[in-house]
């Protein structure tokens, strides 16, 4: 990119931004939630402005691509949200809508004593036997957000399986492990 051609991509952006700032700020601020901070979705929708001029695109409308853009922003920020709600929701959550147990939460401190050490190796060994009765899809998922700490975002990048598809498969594991586990848990408790 010549200096001329930089220079000019500078001056649309900093007319484009002076124009359309207060009008595109006002739009975002009346369709997201009070939590949210309406400059963070302006200044993605200014960087995607930038980066799109950077790759010497033209753009016929500037202020309608804006609001497309802030438009897309503003959908993903309500996606995320309701995907974050979902995962929250079938981690912490059992049947009765009370606040579930994770794996952690199971397992007995190793650091607590020979008898907690004991505990958890009786549960290890049992969990394990209980993921091998699972099909493998629920298998995958539980252990390979409850074991190796990845999230549901990563999975469904990775495999290209819907974020919805995996966290159902975990709620399914979730119960049946409960279910499964709950004698040897009582009697561990009691």
């Amino acid at each position: 990119m010549t200096a001329l051609m930089a220079n000019e991509q500078n001056r649309l952006l900093e007319q484009t931004l002076l124009k359309e700032r207060g009008k595109l700020l006002e739009f975002i601020k009346r369709r997201i939630p009070t939590d949210e901070d309406p400059e963070d979705v302006l200044q993605d929708v200014f960087h995607d402005f930038t980066e799109y001029l950077r790759m010497e695109k033209v753009v016929d409308r500037v202020s309608g691509w804006l609001y497309r853009v802030a438009r897309n922003k503003i959908a993903d920020l309500f996606r995320k949200r309701r995907t974050e709600s979902l995962e929250a929701r079938y981690e912490g959550m059992n049947d009765e809508g009370d606040e579930g147990l994770t794996l952690n939460d199971l397992l007995p401190d190793p650091n607590a004593g020979a008898d907690a050490a004991y505990a958890r190796r009786i549960i290890m060994n049992e969990l394990m036997s209980a993921l091998d009765e699972l099909p493998e899809e629920q298998r995958y998922v539980f252990w390979e957000n409850e074991v190796e700490g990845r999230t549901f975002k990563e999975l469904s990048e990775e495999s290209g399986v819907p974020m919805n598809t995996l966290l159902s498969r975990k709620r399914y594991a979730v119960l049946f492990l409960r279910e499964r586990l709950k004698e040897l848990y009582q009697d561990l408790n009691s």
